[in-house]
């Protein structure tokens, strides 16, 4: 029997299927439609210490912000109705309990899903062909401001091509905090410095998309360990079409996917 309370929030707007295991994985209720939503357990980040109202700008954060003020647990990990943490001996199924107690068992603090390697990509240039550049660019002054040791690292990230995604993780709830703690003190601070009113709806997500780029940094300037599972998208993805997205904003063309 297990000793770790592990708790594993699947961040939803909308419904949609979840994993069997309700006590390990639980649907994390996030946007404006909760009210509407129908499960029989769930969190939701709009309770206790929250920045709900942020959801359209901060995306999944807000609730990782829920989690890391709210949530008691071992271990607190973030995936989405869409995307999962799999098993890394068989990558058809999602992470379970027994698999995870292994893992901590033999010393893993923090799991993260594969990296993704954008080839022909920098993280810095991919976020400079799909978003504002200047945003990142005040990250970094903020970062020369308030934690220099962390600039090497930033520096050294921006310029790899392989990179963690999707805001996805489990952790120790020590290093969780340590974390959640460096970065809302970030994009706080971020969100006094930029001018998003002219950004559409896409754009205005602008403060998951940097923290998806924060999370090696603070990976690398603290040299943490981690270990790396396979992820699955659970739905359909159009390769093409995403293929020919990126080709496009490759040379200077805006294109969401």
């Amino acid at each position: 029997m297990s000793t770790n309370n592990i708790k594993i929030m699947v961040v939803t707007h909308k419904e949609a299927p979840m994993p069997k295991d309700r006590e390990l994985y639980v649907p994390t209720l996030v946007g404006p439609n909760k009210d509407s939503l129908k499960f029989n357990t769930y969190f939701r980040d709009d309770l206790g210490d929250n920045i709900a109202e942020k959801n359209p700008n901060f995306c999944e954060l807000t609730a990782l912000y829920w989690a890391w003020k709210n949530l008691e647990a071992d271990y607190v990990g973030l995936v989405h109705y869409r995307r999962l943490l799999m098993d890394p001996t068989d990558s058809s199924v999602e992470i379970s309990q027994e698999q995870l107690d292994k893992m901590i068992s033999n010393g893993v603090e923090i799991i993260l899903p594969k990296k993704r390697n954008y080839y022909i990509e920098t993280t810095y240039s991919h976020y400079e062909h799909n978003h504002n550049i200047n945003d990142l660019l005040e990250v970094k002054k903020i970062l020369e401001e308030k934690y220099p040791n962390y600039v090497s690292a930033f520096d050294n990230v921006m310029n790899k091509r392989k990179s963690h995604r999707f805001n996805m993780l489990i952790m120790k709830k020590n290093r969780f905090d340590a974390y959640s703690k460096w970065l809302f003190d970030i994009l706080f601070e971020l969100e006094k410095r930029v001018d998003i009113s002219d950004y559409d709806s896409y754009q205005a997500r602008i403060f998951g998309f940097i923290s998806e780029r924060l999370l090696d940094v603070w990976i690398e300037a603290n040299d943490v360990a981690y270990e790396e599972v396979p992820f699955k998208f659970m739905e359909k993805q159009n390769w093409i079409k995403k293929g020919s997205n990126f080709l496009l904003r490759k040379i200077g063309i805006n294109s969401h996917d």
